[in-house]
């Protein structure tokens, strides 16, 4: 027997109900506890005489309710056609949807009608009134609430959680986003106890694990109007985020897309994406719905096994059940909703016939003791919960119905689609995944701050022109306006002067009087609360400045080189080897040491060449040319290896920069005063992590003031960002030093708001320019703008053939001079007596040219057998 009851007496109190939840959470305490002391003696009466009775409780105003009506009736038709040596009856009594209603029912259901076990309702704002009463009066109750805490079951002994957690099914929806590259969401969720204190707050959680934002929650109460949600929508569609994840009932959120279709938020750039509330419920929504309001949105779905023999034959049954008892539906298929039921309604069943009728606390082990193969799997319950749900389909609505595009499922160790995702359809039709955010326009700039109170210029600078004009210039400015340059779409903006604290002005961003902070703002994690930083673009780090004192330093393995410039080596190798020619070509016809094979007079003439740097050879030269060359070429090499020793004893000799503090140890237990930039974060940084008595800072606002304090000793040291202690030691190049280590922490960057969508492509901007070389131009620029004010140079440079051109010029023209008049002398001597010609000289040249064309030949025939194949004999060409 099947019997329906629906109590009217607090029908009218729907909306009341809801907002005055926690009083009717008392005022149904206050009644059981009227009646807990006859409450077992009527039911043990009752199950005397009624016999075994399970209750239910729907709400069969609603799609689910009616679904699950329909689904527990023919668990308990088909149990009871199996085990047909029991009865068991269903009572179903209707709740429409309203908490209070629900738990006058179930006591109803208890106390009138003595039933072994309630199944449902649907809602965990009506489980848990129900779930009160089932605790009172011993009675289970099997909940089909998807989003029950995790201590429901400790506070309500009785309480069966006979629905899977959905609670996985947030991570779904982030891996979807995550997939697409979306950074910023908005959440739009029904304004009821689970959802705001539930399914919101665990989608924050999966949507931060994969650092993406929730920019705006978006609360809609049940019953909202067309012109309130007219008006929430207005304000969400001024914003730039497009991506919105919708967790509502089916109803509220058909109205919410209707109203998002009027307004024009349907259309192409716009992204929805709906949780198992909306999805588990797609097949029931008409067709004419999907096409006309909801095309392109993009769902999580509660995973079904369709392709069991089991469930096509509840499928084919349920159908035509369904469509006798709602003749005004216009879709008859069976969701998630209902295959629960059938499954929960089985499982008490059989834990009934299993216990013999019995109810109370051995009924509830039973149920909690079952295991069978339902229509969702298997059925088996762990400290009276069924197993989370791990498996979930994602949809995709499309023309008039929705369409899978793949699974995502989580097991112990991983999570993840079980394969690539079809293509996603979007509203308004492209496949093109959308931006996922608008971009600003001219009506609507880019508000930046600007910190105005900058230490150091060079990185920003604000100046006041004529008029209430302002300009802003310097490292950081130019940075953000090359990053600009490479964005893949317009970026209108505006620099606006902040006045205060840097902690202050990244704190405007949370505030929302800014839209963005540029300048030498340094990332450290407490301006983490209020904003998200690029990439830096920037050097981080924390360094120590201290006044150099002089020291000699010691030698080095290729020291020796250092006098000469790569230039003049080469130069000096060059003029020396020619010189040596020439003496070699005028003497060779009067020396026989000078004569020989090739290789003994390639030797003899580099020998002759290298030795002319250390002794004259001026009794040994038989031609006044060769001895010219000589003379001159050794006061060359005289003046050239003066030089050398002189500029290597320098250099030897020559006192290097070493700075005055060498570690934070030797500041601190002299207890020196140190200086730091105002308004920055080095001062927590110094007293918090590094223990420096605060006593012992002072605040600067200038390299200048900087320079002063350190040569003065007002200062032991100052404590700069790694970019400013670069400008302030290009200043002051010859007075101070970094010493000691360098601190991790900082680093320059660009502030957002967190989550905010423009970051992503900012920050691939930044990498764009830095990977290009434009930012290290832009600082070698800025350093190179700062003239060392330091005048004293006593460094030692290499020397360079700018200093030697005269004497290479006088040394190289002698020897030109000498081989010329070596060559004519032999001109006229060979037209005068053509036989006298110096055969062996140009046998010389004549064997250096043979080797020199035999190589080339045996190169070219190389480079023709791999250019050209070799042709057969019998080829033709």
């Amino acid at each position: 027997m099947v019997a329906i009851i629906v109590p009217t007496s607090l029908h009218k109190m729907g909306k009341l109900c809801y907002f005055f939840f926690p009083l009717m959470i008392s005022y149904l305490l206050f009644l059981q506890m009227e009646t807990a002391h006859g409450s077992t003696d009527l039911i043990d009466e009752i199950d005397d005489v009624k016999g075994s009775i399970i209750g239910a409780i729907v709400d069969y105003s609603s799609r689910i309710g009616k679904e699950e009506k329909v689904a527990m009736e023919m668990a308990i038709e088909n149990f009871n056609s199996q085990y047909t040596d029991l009865h068991i009856d269903l009572l179903i009594n209707s709740s429409q949807g309203e908490p209070i209603q629900a738990a006058l029912a179930a006591r109803e259901l208890v106390y009138s009608h003595g039933v072994k076990a309630i199944l449902g309702p649907q809602s965990w704002e009506e489980a848990s009134l129900v779930a009160e009463v089932g605790s009172q009066s011993h009675t289970p109750i099997l909940s089909l609430a998807y989003l029950t805490p995790l201590w429901a079951t400790q506070r309500w002994p009785f309480l069966i959680q006979a629905s899977s957690d959905q609670s996985a099914q947030m991570k779904a929806i982030a891996a979807v986003i995550e997939s697409q590259e979306w950074h910023r969401v908005i959440a739009i969720y029904e304004d009821i106890p689970s959802a705001a204190t539930g399914a919101v707050l665990r989608l924050s959680e999966a949507l931060k694990d994969v650092g993406i934002e929730i920019g705006h929650l978006l609360p809609l109460p049940p019953s909202a109007s067309s012109s309130s949600l007219n008006e929430e929508l207005k304000s969400l569609k001024e914003g730039q985020c497009r991506v919105f994840v919708v967790h509502t009932s089916l109803q509220l959120g058909v109205r919410l897309f209707e109203t998002a279709r009027k307004m024009e938020m349907m259309g192409e750039g716009y992204v929805w994406i709906i949780t198992n509330t909306i999805a588990n419920l797609v097949h029931s929504i008409k067709a004419s719905t999907i096409s006309s309001s909801m095309e392109g949105i993009v769902g999580v779905k509660s995973y079904l096994n369709e392709t069991k023999p089991e469930f096509k034959e509840f499928y084919r049954r349920f159908r035509r059940k369904f469509s006798s008892e709602h003749p005004d539906e216009d879709k008859n298929e069976p969701g998630i909703y209902a295959t629960n039921a059938y499954d929960a309604a089985w499982a008490a069943a059989l834990a009934l016939k299993e216990g013999n009728m019995r109810g109370g606390q051995e009924l509830l082990d039973k149920i909690s003791n079952t295991k069978f193969e339902g229509l969702l799997g298997k059925i088996q319950f762990h400290d009276k919960k069924l197993a989370p749900a791990n498996t979930f389909q994602i949809i995709n609505l499309v023309g008039r119905s929705d369409r899978e595009l793949g699974l995502w499922s989580e097991t112990a160790t991983e999570s993840g689609f079980s394969a690539n995702l079809a293509q996603f359809v979007w509203p308004g039709g492209p496949r093109k995944t959308p931006r996922g955010w608008t971009p600003l326009t001219d009506e609507k700039s880019l508000k930046i701050g600007v910190p105005g109170l900058s230490n150091f210029k060079q990185f920003v600078e604000v100046v006041a022109q004529d008029g209430n004009n302002i300009s802003f210039k310097g490292f950081s400015i130019d940075v953000f306006k090359a990053v600009e340059k490479r964005l893949p779409f317009a970026l209108p903006y505006e620099f606006h002067c902040f006045n205060g604290t840097y902690d202050n002005l990244v704190r405007q961003v949370y505030l929302k009087k800014f839209d963005a902070v540029v300048g030498d703002v340094a990332i450290v994690a407490k301006r983490f609360e209020h904003a998200e930083f690029t990439q830096p673009y920037a050097e981080p780090g924390l360094v120590m400045i201290t006044p150099a004192v002089r020291s000699k330093s010691s030698s080095k393995a290729w020291l020796f080189m250092k006098p000469f410039t790569k230039a003049m080596w080469a130069l000096t190798t060059f003029v020396t080897v020619y010189n040596g020619f020439v003496i070699w070509l005028i003497e060779r016809n009067h020396c026989s040491e000078l004569r020989g094979s090739v290789l003994n007079q390639m030797g003899t003439l580099l020998w002759l060449a290298f030795t002319t740097l250390f002794s004259l050879h001026g009794e040994k030269l038989h031609s006044n040319l060769s001895r010219i060359a000589m003379v001159v070429w050794l006061f060359a090499a005289l003046v050239i290896t003066q030089s050398y020793t002189a500029n290597l004893t320098s250099m030897l000799t020559v006192e290097r920069l070493k700075p005055t503090v060498t570690d934070i140890e030797t500041l601190k237990s002299s207890n020196s005063m140190i200086g730091l930039s105002r308004g920055s974060f080095v001062a927590a940084y110094l007293k918090d992590v590094l223990h420096f008595d605060e006593k012992n800072m002072k605040n600067y606002s200038s390299p200048e003031h900087y320079a002063q304090a350190l040569t003065n000793g007002d200062i032991a040291a100052a404590f700069l960002e790694a970019p400013s202690a670069k400008v302030l030691l290009a200043m002051y190049c010859k007075r101070f030093i970094k010493a000691g280590p360098t601190f991790q922490v900082g680093g320059f960057g660009f502030a957002f708001p967190r989550g905010s969508p423009l970051l992503h492509d900012i920050t691939q901007a930044l990498l764009s320019v830095s990977e290009s070389g434009e930012l290290k131009e832009l600082e070698n620029s800025m350093l190179s703008s700062e003239k060392c004010l330091d005048v004293e140079d006593d460094e030692t440079s290499s020397l360079s053939p700018s200093s030697f051109w005269m004497l290479f010029i006088i040394s190289g023209g002698t020897s030109t001079f000498a081989l010329l008049a070596h060559i004519l002398h032999h001109k006229l001597i060979k037209l005068h007596d053509p036989t006298s010609e110096p055969k062996t000289i140009w046998r010389f040249f004549t064997a250096v040219t043979k080797f020199w064309l035999q190589r080339t030949r045996t190169f070219s025939r190389r480079v023709s057998d791999v250019e050209l194949p070799r042709s057969s004999p019998n080829s033709g060409t």
